[in-house]
């Protein structure tokens, strides 16, 4: 398997963000990412996917209904390559008409929590009955600083000092991901910066709050592909695509340490997997977790932790059918979380 690394919910200023998407492929190659996905609100921009030197530049779209009061049911939707805003009234009219075209889809920000000091609002998932979707978006960076800020000052303490005010995905979202996968649907968790790039100012101060380079360095998505980028557009965002489609995958927050080089693996008899994937039972089955650096580890199984291990590795042995997925922390902040094994 080959690591590679991106960002996939990203707004150029073709909606509601700050920069060109060249701008935005230098800022990301300069993170060190592999790929990302720019995903402009209710617009599909045609012709501008492609390779920008090194970094793969996809290009999805945030479908949301512009009409609906309050806002919600935002969807990310990646490999449509249309337009697919004229369906935003109906969630499941968009994720039928996504798959169709063979693309994935995402419930963005699927918990979300107002600001009074941001004077947003949330802008959570409210339409649970939808089926067919691929996965939801565990970790949103702006989504937790907007939650996370009481005041002004916070705000600017946080843009000068961004990564004292970023803890992890939200408790409720994570209990939810969990709730999902014990009912036997296959979720795939994501996560991404939401990034803008838009500059605040409080009297003299003004500073961007965040620039895209930064949140690169943060909550990424690691896919493991099954072959390396050609620098064909075609096959490298089906390479892309299939990775996220099979849920190989996990959120890694970088600027805590990079989580390059994690690995969660399961073995029973001669078989051996990776995250994403199944496994059937000869037996126990032996989850090995290896980390790139120390961090506190845990095994979760239907919402509970079931092992646990400070430091670089951990190796438990499971009996019980279900999905595993793994988080681990670091410094006492979310670090890297996985898509589960599933031990069938």
């Amino acid at each position: 398997m080959i690591e590679l690394v991106g960002n996939m919910h990203i707004h150029t200023l073709y909606s509601d963000g700050t920069a060109t998407h060249r701008e935005i492929a230098e800022a990301a190659a300069r993170a060190g990412l592999n790929w990302i996905i720019v995903t402009d609100h209710n617009i599909w921009v045609k012709g501008v996917a492609g390779y920008y030197d090194n970094l793969l530049l996809l290009v999805g779209e945030e479908v949301h209904d512009c009409r609906r009061v309050p806002q919600a049911n935002h969807l990310l939707v990646y490999g449509a390559d249309c337009e697919l805003a004229t369906l935003a009234a109906d969630p499941q009219a968009v994720i039928d008409a996504a798959r169709e075209r063979g693309a994935l889809t995402f419930l963005a920000h699927p918990l979300e929590y107002a600001s009074r000091v941001a004077g947003e609002d949330a802008l959570s998932w409210e339409n649970w009955d939808v089926t067919g979707y691929t996965g939801i978006e565990i970790w949103n960076y702006m989504s937790e600083f907007k939650a996370r800020i009481k005041t002004k000052l916070h705000a600017f303490w946080y843009a000068y000092f961004p990564t004292a005010g970023i803890c992890g995905p939200f408790g409720p979202a994570l209990e939810l991901w969990d709730r999902l996968g014990a009912s036997g649907q296959r979720v795939v968790g994501i996560g991404g910066a939401d990034a803008h790039g838009i500059s605040y100012s409080m009297g003299l101060l003004r500073r961007t709050l965040f620039p895209y380079e930064y949140l690169f360095r943060a909550v990424n998505t690691h896919v493991l592909a099954e072959a390396p980028l050609t620098g064909d557009l075609v096959t490298d965002q089906s390479i892309i695509l299939d990775a996220l489609r099979s849920g190989r995958a996990w959120v890694g927050c970088d600027v805590l340490g990079s989580t390059r080089g994690f690995q969660f693996e399961a073995r029973s008899g001669v078989d051996r997997v990776t995250v994403g994937s199944e496994i059937r039972r000869a037996g126990a089955v032996t989850l090995e977790v290896t980390l790139p650096l120390p961090g506190d580890i845990q095994l979760i199984y239907s919402g509970q932790i079931v092992a646990r291990s400070s430091g670089q590795t951990l190796k438990f042995l499971v009996t019980e059918p279900g999905p595993y997925r793994v988080q681990v922390y670091r410094g006492g902040k979310g670090w890297i979380f996985s898509n589960p094994i599933f031990v069938v």
